[in-house]
């Protein structure tokens, strides 16, 4: 029997505007510091965009109507935070005008949980 949370996962993997699907890209197949990511990732009652559940980084992409939920969104990124999380959100416009940007900070936020014997090296951006 399918869980709850894999079905809204799998429509939310569906609906993905083409920011999602660039950072999909990005970010699939280990190609960012050899880091695994997973999209539509359930983390209490909310599903990250993306995570890497290695590092416990959550990336959000956030379209124009999160400019009207500040404070959902606020509250969301407070309780993935509580449960040790690091989130880091972009906005969907400066996913599509600066991907090769949006890759950089990524992989400095992903660099800043690696330990001192961890190889950044991957595929790189």
């Amino acid at each position: 029997m399918v869980k709850p949370e894999a079905g809204r996962a799998r429509e939310l993997r569906h609906e993905a505007g083409i920011a999602e699907r660039l950072i999909w890209q990005l970010l699939s197949d280990r190609k960012l510091a050899g880091c695994k990511f997973r999209r539509q990732h359930p983390i209490g009652p909310y599903f990250a965009d993306f995570a890497c559940v290695e590092k416990k980084l959550v990336v959000e992409i956030d379209g124009e109507h999160h400019a009207f939920q500040i404070e959902a969104d606020a509250r969301r990124t407070e309780l993935m935070n509580s449960r040790g999380w690091r989130v880091v959100r972009f906005w969907a416009n400066e996913v599509v005008g600066n991907i090769d940007g949006i890759g950089t900070e990524i992989l400095t936020h992903l660099t800043l949980t690696l330990s001192p014997h961890e190889d950044v090296g991957g595929e790189g951006i």
